[in-house]
């Protein structure tokens, strides 16, 4: 049978651009780029205690790229709690920065700034207010009570975590919080791949500015046991989608086709509905490189010449569906 192809033109992508909601997304989510090397790389837009403020930088690597356990891609991020001369150095790997003011540990912090007036500002723009946030881990505890963490705070100004304020380390930072979601892993350990989902909660109806990520291999700062080990892989959030008259959303996306063949997108969303859905794709910074607007029962085609060749993600969303992805552009 011939499929009908639906080639939407620019001026389709302009105004499909100013009228769809906008849905960001944490940047460089599979944690496929990595900026410096040996002891110092990091992923792109993500900081470790290696770039860290005052002694936070004085102990060994504790954020590594890995190659050998991913997810999907080539590389997850393998966060460490390790020793250094006697002392349990947490494992971190965060968008803002890793602040060590002392060898007081309940002093450290990590923050979007450096102290209370420092110049060094780390912080993700982000205006959206998702319903989860989600991704893949596997962790390896180092001892009994050791469990991995994952936080997302959508906040406006600075921002700063833990909060509370020791010793004059930082500002209290809690009217700034517009919500937070938090996830922490078992106190076990867990050797397959497997997907986390929270919710964010809310404690704010404005509009976020920043997007603040922070993950550590050791939940409580505090710690004094080492050989914990969290991988991550394919953090994002996800917004809520209406399913009012839809019996099953998730078999409806699990018969959604999404594939790239010579420098060109295919979207099958053979799915008997004349509703439309809006499809977007990120290059691994999470910057936008496309937006269109999908026409269900039909195979939808974009021509995508014009971007590198490499990896990419992709978000359909509508609705009545949901799915999200990654794409190999050649």
């Amino acid at each position: 049978m011939k499929k009908s192809i639906t080639l939407l033109t620019v001026f389709t992508v302009f105004t499909t651009i100013i009228t769809a909601q906008p849905t960001p997304q944490p940047p460089n989510p599979g944690f496929e780029t990595w900026t410096g090397s040996s002891s110092t790389i990091e992923p792109t837009n993500y900081n470790s205690n290696k770039s860290g403020t005052g002694y936070a930088n004085w102990a060994s690597q504790t954020c590594f790229q890995d190659a050998s356990i991913v997810h999907s891609g080539s590389y997850s991020a393998r966060l460490e709690t390790i020793n250094y001369i006697g002392n349990a150095v947490n494992g971190v790997m965060t968008s803002g920065l890793v602040n060590a003011p002392s060898f007081n540990k309940s002093e450290g912090y990590i923050g979007t700034i450096e102290g209370a007036s420092g110049t060094n500002i780390n912080r993700i723009a982000f205006d959206g207010r998702p319903d989860s946030l989600i991704g893949w881990y596997r962790y390896t505890s180092g001892g009994a009570n050791e469990t991995g963490k994952v936080r997302a705070v959508l906040h406006v100004g600075q921002y700063y975590d833990p909060e509370t304020p020791v010793n004059g380390n930082h500002p209290d930072s809690t009217v700034n919080k517009i919500g937070d979601a938090l996830f922490l892993t078992p106190a076990s350990n867990v050797s397959t791949w497997t997907r986390f989902s929270v919710p964010f909660s809310y404690v704010s109806g404005a509009t976020p500015q920043y997007f603040l990520l922070n993950c550590t291999s050791s939940a409580n700062q505090l710690t004094t046991v080492t050989g914990s080990k969290l991988w991550l892989d394919d953090i994002g959030v996800v917004y809520h989608v209406s399913t009012v008259g839809i019996t099953n959303p998730a078999e409806m996306a699990s018969t959604t086709k999404v594939y790239s063949f010579n420098k060109a997108i295919y979207v099958d969303f053979m799915n008997r509905s004349e509703n439309q859905s809006n499809f977007s794709v990120y290059d691994v910074t999470g910057k936008l490189v496309l937006k269109q607007q999908v026409s269900n029962n039909k195979l939808n085609s974009f021509d995508v010449s014009e971007l590198n060749s490499g990896l990419y993600l992709y978000e359909l969303s509508g609705n009545n569906i949901q799915k999200s992805g990654k794409l190999i552009i050649n």
